[in-house]
């Protein structure tokens, strides 16, 4: 790929992705000032964060359709219009139900972030990239987790979370008119769907949710992602107050150091990944190792081992996001065609499992009374992560005995009636 195509490819949903993942973490720094202004408990505080998880994961069948249909370009420029407005909303929001509407329609409009990349990486790069593109990807997201942190809470010293949510919609416009102008666009996407009718695309969602690959790799990576969502953008700032003692500065700063960790993560598993590849180890066995390592790290925090916070959860993100690697596993067991379908379905099962998750610790955080300055029991916090770690260690006994059960195809190959894959590159439109 020639460097400025390269760049058309990659900047603009690197940008895309980046602003969604500030989105995402933002309420881990502002959780004080939410539940000053707005007085939500800990359930109410999971549900005000978690519905950008739902509206996020109601979207992503539909959205699988729009990117094989219409391209990532299109589809992810429009829909950054309506996180925008989410954030307008969220804004000049003066009651919970208003934060709940703008903070849904975030979710919403970012919903095509990571998944429009996904798409755009199958159809202009070579298949032994995929790991490390992706990767990529993810570590930009860790960019922009580390965003939501220090440097949130440096302009907080000159505005308050209004102000800084105004902001965010003018950059959710700014990089939908930069993905609308500068993104490659596929012929068959100029087309507007190409060959295909909506029923055959239809009919590919099916082949994809029939498929035993889906059933059997995707729940260990889903609770693992999403569990490491839901607790590194929620509820990590409100454990290292509560339960480690530290102050909001200190909570912050610690914040930005874990958002680095995970970044290093994300970048450190598609190189491994790929490298490990090239001798015959799949991305699946790398996901699966990565996630034992992240069973431990659990345990670890739960039994109060004598480890400084910010090194115990360092190691917490960068484990806790092996299972992103799936992502590219997937990708390469189903035909090109199918792509944006496969991602946002796995994509779909991460989001509502971590809209359940973040809303659930705080509904068991909350079976313990709240102390008058507001801090949550540190009881609490460790029966919650106790019910997160005993869920994943269920699903991979389910992972190892549907292996053992079920004799599955390397990949799904497409029907006779269906074009071989295309190779990446080709026509290119704007």
């Amino acid at each position: 790929m020639g460097t400025v195509l390269t760049a058309r490819v990659f900047l603009p949903f690197m940008l895309g992705f980046f602003l969604s993942y500030v989105f995402r973490s933002i309420n881990n720094v502002i959780a004080p000032d939410l539940v000053r202004d707005v007085g939500v408990d800990a359930s109410g505080l999971g549900l005000l964060t978690g519905i950008y998880m739902i509206t996020f994961a109601a979207f992503q069948m539909p959205l699988g359709i729009l990117l094989d249909r219409f391209g990532p370009r299109r589809t992810e420029a429009a829909l950054l219009l309506f996180a925008a407005a989410g954030a307008f909303i969220f804004a000049t929001a003066t009651s919970p139900m208003a934060l709940i509407a703008g903070r849904g329609l975030i979710g919403f409009g970012v919903s095509a972030c990571l998944m429009a990349a996904f798409k755009s990486f199958v159809d202009w790069l070579p298949a032994d990239r995929l790991p490390f593109a992706n990767a990529v990807m993810f570590a930009t997201g860790g960019l922009g987790a580390m965003s939501a942190t220090v440097p949130v809470e440096t302009a907080l010293q000159f505005t308050d979370w209004r102000g800084v949510f105004l902001f965010m919609a003018a950059a959710a416009v700014g990089v939908a008119i930069l993905i609308f102008a500068a993104v490659p666009e596929k012929a068959e996407h100029r087309a507007m769907g190409g060959q295909a009718t909506l029923a055959q695309q239809i009919g590919g969602l099916a082949q994809v949710l029939k498929s035993p690959i889906i059933f059997t790799i995707a729940p260990l990576s889903t609770t693992t992602q999403a569990t490491t969502m839901a607790v590194v953008t929620l509820w990590t700032g409100p454990w290292l107050r509560d339960v480690a003692g530290w102050s909001r500065a200190e909570v912050a700063a610690g914040l930005f150091w874990i958002a680095a960790a995970t970044t290093v993560g994300y970048l450190f598993s598609g190189w491994i990944a790929t490298r490990l590849a090239r001798r015959g180890i799949r991305p699946e066995q790398v996901a699966v190792t990565g996630m034992i390592v992240f069973f431990f790290v659990q345990i670890l925090i739960l039994a109060d081992a004598p480890i400084h916070p910010l090194a115990i959860w360092s190691l917490y993100a960068i484990f806790g996001i092996s299972g992103g690697v799936m992502y590219a596993s997937l990708s390469q067991k189903f035909p090109a065609h199918l792509a944006g379908r496969v991602n946002t379905t796995f994509n779909m099962f991460i989001f509502v499992y971590a809209f359940a998750a973040q809303w659930g610790i705080g509904a068991i955080i909350n079976l313990w009374p709240m102390a008058p300055n507001g801090q949550f029991a540190a009881e609490g916090y460790g029966r919650a992560f106790l019910t997160m770690l005993a869920i994943q260690l269920v699903l991979f006994v389910w992972w190892l005995v549907s292996r053992l059960i079920w004799r599955m195809p390397e990949a799904i190959r497409p029907p006779p009636d269906q074009p071989p894959n295309p190779a990446p590159g080709g026509d290119i439109s704007r």
